[in-house]
């Protein structure tokens, strides 16, 4: 058996950062422009940061009191805890109740000249610091490249003129209808503090998918529909169509995920157990879906869509066959890729949902497979994780104003490389 090296098992904890419930499919008529917000009652500020690493003015913690929002689970070792300031933001918290979040301000939020404020919203097992201000802050390969910057589309938004504002969510991989509801609380926030009456939102990878629920209104039961307050929803790398990569390349995948083969990553794995170093071990935490009274990892679940009907499998990795299609192989046995997605995958109710005609949407996609240390997807043009054509998947959107290829970008580079921080400014405009 071989073992995949430290710097690859790194870097694809990092892809998956870019990456990778009841459900009301019904879009509600809205007004094409929401007037100015007060501050939702469902809404509690807890507290205020004013000193703030990586160039952002200050941060605020929130927390929603709707009934509905509930802990999620962690990984029991500790690897999807909260780390850096943002421990420190959610109150020395590491693993928060999911109904609180941050909301991050950059300089000039108050005094920017763009009239429409803008929200980021990050991708899995990311924060909006390492996202959107400082690409290299983990270390490694966390920017996608050999050599990381030291600012992102943050800085060069408002360096722009932009007023822009980002949140952070409390589980790294958590559920996207609820995270949706809090992207839609951000919204109100942002609307209140500056009067105005829409905001941009522009979402990377996994935050695409909490970005397109709240304007489709997919929701949970008890969750709150969209308030027809977004002017514009741009998606970076955003898995529109699905993504089945994790199951297409199970063996690479795993080897970075398996402690017993010295991963750590913060991501789920296609296996139920796996052989390492001549040892057959079982980790029904690190499922896509509920198992054995773990469910650690619904926000990947949602994200998941089959592409072997049009790229295949990468038949290179060993026990393929059962990896996607589930059973037991040589070294590794687990349910494949369609249980996952019938547990709850969200790319069929997003596209029948639909994103409301009143809300002009952009894709974008990054061209280049080429994300250091990690196994790049390679059975079609990819961006290293997301398919092209799955970024550009424009089914569902009622309104599309443009979409783009940054032929040179890869997943991670899409939220710093100069080429992608530009159009997006182009489409801000």
């Amino acid at each position: 058996m071989r073992r995949i090296g430290r710097s690859r098992r790194r870097g694809l904890g990092w892809v998956l950062a870019g990456v990778l419930a009841l459900v009301g499919a019904a879009v509600p008529s809205v007004p094409a422009v929401a007037a100015a917000a007060a501050v939702p009652s469902n809404l509690t500020l807890e507290a205020t940061y004013n000193s703030v690493s990586n160039g952002w003015e200050r941060v605020e913690r929130y927390l929603d009191t709707t009934t509905g929002f509930r802990q999620e689970q962690y990984p029991p070792d500790g690897r999807g805890d909260q780390d850096g300031q943002r421990l420190t933001f959610f109150g020395g918290v590491k693993q928060p109740f999911s109904g609180r979040f941050l909301l991050y301000s950059a300089p000039g939020w108050n005094t920017g000249s763009h009239q429409v404020p803008v929200l980021l919203v990050h991708g899995a097992n990311d924060n909006p610091d390492r996202a959107w201000a400082n690409p290299g802050e983990s270390g490694g390969y966390g920017c996608g490249s050999a050599s990381c910057p030291n600012a992102g589309l943050m800085q060069n938004l408002a360096g722009r003129g932009y007023r822009v504002f980002a949140i952070g969510f409390a589980h790294k991989q958590g559920d996207n209808l609820m995270q949706a509801q809090e992207v839609g609380d951000a919204v109100a926030l942002i609307r209140a503090k500056l009067g105005v009456p829409q905001v941009d939102v522009v979402g990377w990878s996994k935050g695409e998918m909490s970005s397109r629920a709240y304007v489709s209104s997919v929701k949970p039961s008890w969750g709150r529909p969209y308030a027809g307050d977004v002017r514009k929803l741009i998606t970076l790398g955003g898995p529109n169509g699905g993504y089945d990569y994790p199951f297409a390349h199970g063996w690479a995948h795993d080897f970075s995920i398996w402690p017993q083969c010295g991963g750590a990553v913060n991501a789920p794995s296609p296996h139920l157990r796996m052989t390492c170093y001549g040892t057959y071990t079982s980790h029904p935490e690190f499922s896509f879906t509920p198992t054995s009274g773990y469910d650690v990892y619904p926000g990947q679940r949602q994200m998941l869509a089959r592409w072997d009907s049009v790229f295949g499998i990468d038949q290179t990795q060993q026990d393929w066959y059962t990896t996607y299609y589930g059973g037991q192989g040589f070294y590794t046995d687990g349910g494949g890729i369609q249980a996952a997605i019938n547990a709850g995958s969200l790319i069929t109710p997003l596209q029948q949902a639909g994103v409301p005609s009143s809300v002009t949407s952009y894709l974008l996609a990054g061209g280049t497979p080429s994300i250091v240390g990690i196994f790049n997807e390679n059975r079609g043009p990819s961006d290293g994780v997301v398919f092209v054509a799955s970024a550009l998947d424009t089914t569902g959107f009622g309104t599309v104003g443009g979409t783009a290829l940054i032929a040179l970008a890869n997943h991670l580079q899409l939220g710093w490389d100069s080429a992608a921080s530009a159009q997006v400014a182009g489409w801000l405009n």
